[in-house]
């Protein structure tokens, strides 16, 4: 029995590139695409134990990541990816990605871990902090050994920690006494460090909605929280830069935003725009090609696409940092991205992916392998067809394999072979028998035909028309959307109670109870009616977002009315399940396809349950037929 990744690595031309890899030599791969692709990058982990993929765009680096983790799982795939606008990854990058990137930099500094980093064009353009200073922000903290605590707590904003007022999510610390909690970035659970004097007394991790402590730990290694880490030397030379910059500037607009930058960096704060201002405090222009070590594996996919990718990238960036000068936030020396186009070049050892070898100009290459793969046909539930062509291949010796993406699909699959009388060799769930007909569980998005090794894969997608969800490593829960500190709000902003609806918070005033002083949230509603909330349950608010962008009426107290517009959405929501039900049995003819909407509309009512309890977005929710729009094109099959 083996696996599909075996059937594939068997190929005689894999082997010889696989012993040619870490040559000093430019090999080019010509004919695989898709999960083929994957699959031959994926074999490469045989021979090498880092491997970094450079993709043209987002969108293809997700779906060759989908690949990736449907064949090697998430331990041995690290995503660095930046988007493809410039602008969007300075206005609007994420923490999850963010997060993503900071694990890349971890995999590739650490010596011992395998696998492969998969980056797009405008992530290998992005400025880093150099290596030596990423793997000096590490910190090791061990039972017993002496810490001195100030020293301790700028480290940790130093390497892009939050202080909180209690810990939540990923990335957050607090101090209380001689007890430091924070949620070290790559754990499930925050830790508890207690100190007597300077000295570590306990480790141990806790809960985070109780507080209560859990196991004990001998030590914790804390990685840094940020792909942003300046330090004391690098926030000096950022401010060197900008004095002299200032001191030159007759722009008023531009003198008053560059203060502002200096100011956040005298007092040693990353800024919103800090990643703007990088390349004047590091010493060079670090990029992830600086964390590769020497003689790794780069595979280039599909270098024309690569080149007109970073063609497009610079020209979306000249108009941006256009607009910046202009608007007065920013000055001719500044450099937002790196240039690495030279280094694409003079990457050795590289292997190139491509279609055809027209269109990769002057490129010479030491190795040329050319495979015959091609994509594989679809059936559009004809599964007479299906049969024929099964039957013909299995004459041939082809070994066919049948992917279904879960248990239950694979059931369906089953019943729908048994009623057309296709005979199945193998169910078992990852291993093939070769020369048969077999029936796996996987998450490659396309099939193929594998002509050199006789290989037939054949995906739902191609049977059924059925879209594969992509696969992404998992990210760590952050309870978005759920308020966990009152420094989240400002006074004025609009929140929503989960029983007395939307009202104005007006901030923290400190009550006496029996002697005891505690702080409280206070948030008005009709009338100047006000509530006043523990700020240990922050948590029973959110923040109230509009689809409009138009304040709220606020909620009278007691009044019934929200408990009122909760039930009415309840109502709507339980119609549009009705009319979704309605509307897709109506569409459906295959058997067994309304059992599964009725899977769907279970997840859905539950999605929007949630949404109900939270209120996010309640205002959203008042037209059923805009939901309705919105819901309808999110149910594939």
């Amino acid at each position: 029995m083996v696996t599909l990744l075996d059937l594939f690595s068997e190929n005689d031309q894999i082997k010889k590139w696989h012993q040619n890899l870490t040559d000093k030599k430019r090999q080019l791969i010509l004919g695989l695409s898709t999960s083929t692709k994957a699959l031959a990058i994926a074999s490469s982990l045989k021979k090498e134990k880092k491997i970094v993929l450079l993709t043209s765009t987002y969108g293809e680096a997700e779906r060759i990541i989908s690949d990736l983790l449907s064949i090697l799982g998430e331990e041995f795939v690290y995503p660095f990816l930046v988007d493809d606008s410039p602008m969007v990854e300075f206005l609007m990058s994420s923490q999850e990605k963010i997060i993503s990137r900071v694990e890349a930099l971890r995999f590739l500094t650490d010596s011992s871990k395998k696998g492969i980093l998969v980056c797009n064009i405008a992530a290998s353009r992005l400025i880093l902090p150099s290596p030596t200073g990423f793997k000096e922000s590490i910190i090791r903290i061990a039972v017993g050994e002496e810490y001195e605590q100030h020293d301790l707590l700028h480290k940790l904003k130093e390497i892009g920690y939050r202080k909180v007022t209690q810990v939540q999510t990923q990335g957050e610390f607090s101090i209380r006494g001689d007890i430091l909690d924070i949620f070290e970035m790559s754990q499930l659970e925050p830790f508890r460090i207690e100190f007597f004097g300077d000295e570590v007394d306990g480790i141990r991790t806790f809960e985070v909605e109780t507080q209560l402590s859990k196991e004990n730990q001998t030590e914790l290694i804390i990685f840094p929280a940020s792909d942003i880490l300046l330090r004391e030397r690098d926030y000096i030379r950022g401010q060197s830069a900008l004095e002299k910059q200032i001191s030159k500037t007759l722009s008023p607009i531009l003198k008053s935003y560059l203060e502002e930058i200096l100011s956040s960096f005298h007092q040693k704060q990353v800024h919103s725009d800090s990643r703007k201002f990088l390349s004047l405090c590091y010493d060079k222009t670090w990029t992830i090609f600086d964390y590769i070590e020497k003689d790794t594996p780069v595979f280039f996919d599909d270098y024309q696409k690569l080149m007109n990718q970073y063609e497009a990238f610079e020209r979306e960036l000249a108009q941006y940092f256009t607009e910046d000068l202009q608007n007065g936030k920013s000055f001719s020396e500044m450099q937002y991205f790196a240039d690495t186009e030279q280094t694409y070049k003079k990457q050795s050892p590289v292997t190139f992916f491509s279609n055809l070898q027209k269109g990769l100009g002057n490129l010479k290459f030491d190795h040329i392998y050319q495979f015959n793969q091609y994509p594989m046909q679809e059936f559009f539930n004809q599964f007479s067809f299906l049969k024929e062509e099964i039957e013909r291949y299995k004459k041939m010796d082809y070994t066919i394999v049948l992917q279904s993406s879960n248990s239950m699909g694979s059931k369906t699959l089953e019943d729908v072979l048994e009623e057309y009388q296709i005979k199945l060799d193998s169910r078992d769930k990852s291993s093939i028998c070769k020369e048969s007909v077999n029936l796996i569980e996987g998450n490659l998005r396309h099939g193929f035909h594998f002509v050199d090794e006789k290989i037939l894969l054949i995906t739902e997608h191609e049977i059924f028309q059925k879209k594969l969800k992509r696969r992404f490593r998992r990210q760590h829960a952050s309870n978005a959307e759920r308020l966990k500190d009152y420094n989240e709000l400002e006074k004025g902003d609009y929140v929503v109670h989960h029983i007395h609806g939307i009202g104005q918070y007006l901030g923290i005033e400190t009550i006496e109870i029996k002697g005891i002083h505690r702080d409280y949230v206070s948030v008005q509603y009709q009338n100047g009616d006000q509530i006043s909330i523990p700020v240990e349950q922050i948590h029973l608010l959110s923040k109230y977002v509009s689809s409009d962008g138009k304040p709220p009426k606020l909620n009278k107290l007691n009044d019934g009315h929200f408990k009122k517009a909760k039930q009415k959405v309840k109502n709507q929501v339980e119609d549009i399940a009705d009319d979704l039900i309605k509307l897709y049995s109506e569409r459906s003819q295959l058997k067994g396809l309304l059992s599964q909407l009725m899977m769907k509309i279970n997840i859905l009512l539950m999605m929007l349950s949630l949404m109900l309890k939270r209120m996010i977005n309640f205002v959203v929710l008042r037209k059923s037929r805009e939901i309705c729009r919105i819901l309808i094109p999110w149910i594939d099959f």
